[in-house]
């Protein structure tokens, strides 16, 4: 499933990983309402295209053909 869009993913943009939880939770924590983005797109490069790459994400209420987002069901 990767490499389609953009996943937007729950975590706000910092610069680098000090302070991240390290439980697993998403990073709310921080100023600004700019999230990540992970996993490139159609039209980025076939490098772009794994969880592991990581990008400045958009403003909450952006709309893009390619930017996505997955939701995930806790029961």
């Amino acid at each position: 499933m990767q490499g389609n869009v953009w996943e937007w993913v729950q975590d706000k943009w910092h610069d680098d990983y000090d302070g991240a939880p390290t439980d697993g939770s998403s990073w709310e924590s921080g100023e600004g309402s700019v999230r990540v983005k992970r996993g490139g797109s159609f039209n980025y490069g076939a490098g772009d295209g794994r969880s592991a790459h990581r990008g400045f994400g958009d403003k909450q209420g952006h709309r893009s053909s390619y930017l996505g987002f997955r939701l995930v069901r806790v029961s």
